[in-house]
């Protein structure tokens, strides 16, 4: 073979220097590809810890039901929380209260304005008013943050606290 290489013009030392380069190049990538190879199965050591095959199975395919399942009670949140918005602008979420004293004789604060709206500005408007003798209640209905009927100074300023009331609005 020697012979072969000197009628070629290559120098043997030079075939034993590269053999050697490839050798130490060969070495290097054996020992990274094991100590590789030596995390992957201590990873895959890991994940299968006490269990085969057929347990894994089972317990993959147990969590995509439970995934299943919780996406359903996911849709039927949803649906429920839409409900409720629909409902919570139907309630009456917004008031507003003035307390005054309807007569000269009698005090103390005792007549009241109390307007209730939801977030149409739709209600209505409660208004007490105390005597010596009596308390008379008076409804008035309000559509829109207006109403039909002449209101008093008290139930206008109950009227504005209401339609003014900042509510925090989950909408």
């Amino acid at each position: 073979m020697s012979a072969l290489f000197e009628k070629m013009g290559v120098d043997m030392g030079l075939i034993v220097l590269l053999l050697i380069i490839l050798v130490i190049v060969l070495t290097v990538i054996t020992v990274s590809m094991s100590i590789r190879l030596s995390r992957l199965s201590r990873k895959y050591h890991s994940f299968m810890k006490g269990k085969d095959g057929q347990s894994m199975e089972r317990a993959f395919s147990q969590k995509f039901k439970e995934i299943d399942k919780l996406g359903s009670q996911s849709d039927n949140h949803q649906y429920d929380i839409h409900n409720l918005k629909k409902q919570y602008k139907k309630t009456l979420n917004k008031y507003g209260i003035v307390k005054y004293d309807a007569f000269d004789d009698v005090g103390g604060k005792l007549s009241f304005a109390l307007a209730m709206l939801d977030s149409d500005n739709t209600g209505f408007i409660v208004d007490a008013i105390h005597s010596r003798d009596n308390c008379f209640l008076y409804l008035k209905e309000i559509v829109k943050g207006e109403s039909y009927i002449m209101l008093s100074d008290e139930e206008v300023e109950a009227l504005k606290n209401a339609v003014n009331d900042i509510d925090e609005d989950i909408m």
